[in-house]
């Protein structure tokens, strides 16, 4: 790149001396111009005869006069002209030379900082500057917040459906898929060949080589797009072998990719305190606590369950739950709290909160009705920081298996229910009940909302709470967690706000679009049916 440099430089050095050696030729025939005509063979008028008068001769001077100021005029044209030339020339050299370098040093992560115009640099970081990426952004409102879209190799997980689209997919777009490939390929090159002050270090494999990340090691991804700043992508590998994660942070200020930031999370020994208020629905505890049983007692280990019990029904069975998982798995990290009042849900969840003397814990407030895996705890691990940021992920409400399993004559198993069709559930992105932030967050912010009365509401204002600060909220779906579907009872109790959303919610959780109207218009379909086996029937008698 600098011998090309070097040859632009000399060929326009050489186009100026053409330039300046053409204005001083013009010159020189100026100066011929200008100079008195002598012909040898010719004798001035006067010197051999007399017949010329005095006015011939004004008039030839005058003629002569008029004909140089007409040349010099012509002359200065050229000249101004050749400046001119000159000046938008030595432009469009110095557009050439800026376009060059901003080309040689595009990629934020792999481009020579050194050589990059200055002002363009100074933007592309005040846009990275001005985007939610380091501190969160204070929120009027939970409608403000923009939410990522999570990504793995294969697929998509969207918000954003509509009728058309589906909640899990492929990226079917060429240029999705150009740009998540790009991205991850951005991030192992992050990876790979770290710059000095990346706060990673260099591993080895077991041979002693360096240890090398590709496309498999690559776990999942986050991004969102600020439409008038960039497209912010949250990028998470992990070696099969290894127990760290590596996460790189990139953005797309509408332009390059910029590194932000390259480091090694170690979440080996992060506890998730898994906090769950509830009352009577003792059955879904027990279903509850054999999914707690084979992923957190199984399979991840570092987990202590916090569960806080409105009232007296329900308590002896609650208990002995507890107590045959404890003799079968030999598991004690969980907690039991009676409360003999009327259930609150945010009330139940400070009690939780507060229950845990241990110092700093991650929480992870959670339903009875929620079916969670080994996956997600990790994602609620590596996207909750203390002090910085506080994950709310959407959850995936799973529709009434006897309208979507109506053609069988049992539901299947929950187990094989746990898919991302949009027959089968949808992505809940109006609730904000399931959360993962840490203890010392949670209790500086204030908690809950002692106010909030019954049914929903109390998740909102926490939720809020956090928008009007400087913490960062990540709001996105998340492949490893559902809410399994039950029926909604809307106390008559409720406040009109709380029964609206209530209404709401169990309208939703029902079915689908296309289930529902087959359900509304169910007289009309067996009428249709009826009449074409009536027409069956008499065209096979006729």
């Amino acid at each position: 790149m600098p011998r090309r440099g070097l040859i632009f430089q000399t060929r326009a050095h050489w186009l100026l001396l053409g330039l300046a050696l053409l204005c001083s030729l013009v010159l020189f025939m100026y100066l011929l111009e200008c100079g008195p005509q002598t012909d040898g063979n010719e004798s001035l008028p006067g010197v051999i005869g007399e017949s010329y008068g005095k006015e011939y001769y004004q008039a030839l001077l005058q003629e002569q006069e008029e004909h140089y100021q007409t040349r010099a005029t012509s002359l200065k044209r050229q000249i101004a002209q050749l400046k001119q030339e000159l000046q938008e020339m030595s432009e469009k050299m110095r557009s050439l030379q800026e376009r060059k370098n901003v080309g040689a040093n595009g990629i934020g992560y792999q481009g020579n900082k050194e050589h990059a115009p200055s002002d363009l640099l100074e933007f592309l970081h005040s846009q990275v500057d001005k985007a939610e990426v380091s501190i969160g952004a204070k929120l009027p409102s939970e409608y403000g917040v923009i939410p990522f879209e999570s990504f793995t190799l294969m697929k998509v997980f969207q918000l954003e459906m509509g009728l058309t689209r589906h909640p899990e997919e492929k990226p079917v777009r060429k240029d999705k898929r150009d740009e998540l490939v790009e991205v991850i390929e951005a991030g192992l090159e992050v990876i790979n060949n770290p710059d000095e002050d990346d706060e990673q270090e260099d591993e080895e494999g077991p041979l002693g080589e360096k240890l090398i990340f590709n496309e498999n090691d690559f776990i999942e991804g986050y991004y969102r797009t600020e439409r008038d700043k960039g497209t912010q992508y949250e990028l998470f590998f992990k070696k099969a072998d290894l127990m760290e994660y590596r996460h790189v942070t990139l953005f797309r200020p509408f332009g390059p990719l910029m590194k932000v930031k390259s480091e090694m999370i170690d979440i080996t020994r992060s506890i998730i305190n898994i906090i769950v208020p509830l009352a009577e629905r003792t059955e879904a505890f027990a279903q509850f606590m054999q999914n707690f049983r084979d992923v957190c007692i199984h399979q991840d280990k570092r987990i202590h369950l916090t569960v806080v019990y409105f009232g007296k029904e329900g308590l002896f069975k609650v208990k002995s739950i507890l107590e045959s998982v404890t003799s079968e798995s030999n598991f004690h990290n969980y907690t039991l709290v009676s409360l003999n009042e009327e259930f609150n849900r945010g009330r139940g969840l400070n009690v939780g909160a507060r229950a845990w003397d241990k110092g700093e814990v991650l929480m992870f407030f959670c339903d009875v009705d929620i079916y969670f895996s080994a996956e997600f705890l990790n994602s609620c691990r590596l996207n909750a920081e203390p002090g910085k940021k506080v994950f709310y992920p959407v959850v995936f409400s799973l529709y009434n298996p006897a309208i979507v399993y109506a053609n069988q004559d049992v539901p299947p198993p929950v187990e094989q229910q746990l898919v991302h069709k949009k027959d089968s559930g949808f992505w809940r992105d109006f609730g904000f009940g399931m959360t993962c932030q840490y203890r010392s967050d949670f209790l500086t912010i204030g908690g809950f909302d002692m106010e909030v009365k019954g049914w929903g509401g109390e998740d909102v204002h926490l939720y809020r709470k956090y928008l009007h600060g400087d913490l960062i909220v990540i709001r996105t779906p998340v492949p490893g967690l559902f809410h399994l579907w039950h029926e909604k009872r809307c106390a008559d109790e409720l406040t009109p706000e709380q029964y609206r959303m209530c209404i709401q919610s169990k309208a939703m959780n029902e079915a689908s679009h296309s289930h529902l109207g087959m359900l509304v218009f169910r007289e009309e379909i067996e009428t249709h049916l009826h009449k074409q086996a009536y027409k069956t029937n008499s065209e096979a008698v006729g």
